[in-house]
């Protein structure tokens, strides 16, 4: 019974393997890896078929930045039962990976929140990748929704000590690149976590040299940055002009027109890549959200989302005009290549995880397999 769990074909009417369309083919895994793609005609014995009929399968989508889902914000309740609430809303919405986000806080709501995801990983739990932290590294005049009495400027000393104590969790730091210190950008790029420029007024040039020295990606494109102009084209310029820095965007509509989604994609092509920034709803605590139409204010100010990416991924399609399956990339691959899983996530390929997801056009549902 349990090698046969552990031998899985997969057929729908459609695969899309995160390069190619197929037809009439079958995913067979072994062991939660891709051993191989074939003709459904060559369906190996000894596996168990799962059809998933006018469904297409796609690789898993990755959220990486999301903060809170079904009430609990990570941020205030950070311990595995949130983070399980968080996986079960990203799994709904067709994200096998996330990473957990906490906004400009204490240094001491932090460290809880490293606390919960090492307990996670020690109980077993999967779907994690990591922590982003936002913050507090920002510039208070792009702080948007972040507490302006959190805000600082770092000094080496507790760079270190955050950087220390979240040793192999902390993946991904949002920060102002002109409130840091090169010497600090420098100790954060070697420690292997990701910076990621954003609540930032730099300027084009100040963006530009933060890409050389080690800025590997720009937070929620267009929100909370410098804006392109036509004498300064700003953090949002800079992103657009470099040819390697990535960005993720949040497709709602609300963060961003569809239309300016639809024109940053047509510069960036594949850096351009999508989270929600999802939130949830919350009454205590420093960062109280509150839902309003389809979107969160806190104070009054756009807070976060109430996207999933499965939602997210139909906006580009329906509302921004971008292929389903560069769509689809948007959601897993290129994610993938940011956190550098894209050897092994973000495409079915012999060899890759088997994450996939099954969507359903028709009604409408994303299915994580």
């Amino acid at each position: 019974m349990n090698a046969q769990l552990n031998k899985q074909v997969y057929t729908a009417d459609k695969i899309f393997t995160g390069e190619d369309w197929l037809t009439h083919h079958a995913i067979i895994t072994e062991a939660d890896t891709i051993k191989d793609i074939v003709s459904q005609s060559k369906i190996p014995s000894g596996f168990h078929v799962n059809h998933y009929g006018s469904s297409i399968i796609a690789p898993a989508f990755i959220d990486l930045q999301i903060y809170g889902a079904h009430g609990k914000l990570l941020s205030e309740y950070p311990n595995t039962d949130a983070l399980a609430d968080l996986i079960n809303y990203c799994r709904a919405g067709g994200a096998a990976y996330c990473m957990p986000t906490v906004a400009t806080n204490h240094y001491d709501v932090f460290k809880q929140a490293i606390d919960a995801i090492k307990e996670y990983w020690k109980q077993g739990g999967e779907g994690v990748l990591g922590i982003h932290l936002e913050g507090p590294w920002i510039n208070p005049v792009k702080r948007g929704a972040h507490i302006q009495s959190l805000v600082r400027s770092p000094s080496l000393t507790e760079v270190k000590e955050i950087l220390a104590y979240g040793k192999d969790v902390i993946k991904i730091i949002t920060l102002a690149p002109e409130q840091c210190s090169k010497e600090i950008m420098e100790y954060i790029r070697s420690a292997g976590v990701i910076i990621s420029a954003g609540h930032s007024n730099a300027t084009y040039q100040e963006a530009i040299e933060s890409f050389s020295s080690g800025v590997k990606a720009v937070t929620h494109l267009y929100n909370a940055m410098s804006p392109l102009q036509h004498r300064e084209p700003g953090l949002v310029g800079a992103s657009m002009d470099d040819d390697a820095v990535m960005a993720s965007i949040i497709p709602d509509g609300y963060h961003a027109d569809y239309a300016a989604v639809r024109i940053a994609k047509a510069v960036m092509k594949d850096r351009l890549f999508v989270i929600t920034d999802a939130v949830t709803q919350t009454a205590s605590g420093p960062y109280q959200h509150e839902l309003a139409d389809d979107k969160y204010v806190a104070a009054g100010i756009l807070s976060g989302s109430a996207l999933t990416m499965h939602k997210a991924m139909l906006n580009l399609v329906n509302y921004c005009k971008i292929e389903m399956g560069e769509a689809i990339r948007m959601c897993s691959l290129y994610p993938a290549r940011v956190v550098g899983l894209d050897h092994e996530l973000g495409k079915i390929q012999k060899g890759y995880r088997a994450q996939l997801v099954a969507i359903n056009q028709q009604h409408g549902t994303c299915t994580v397999l």
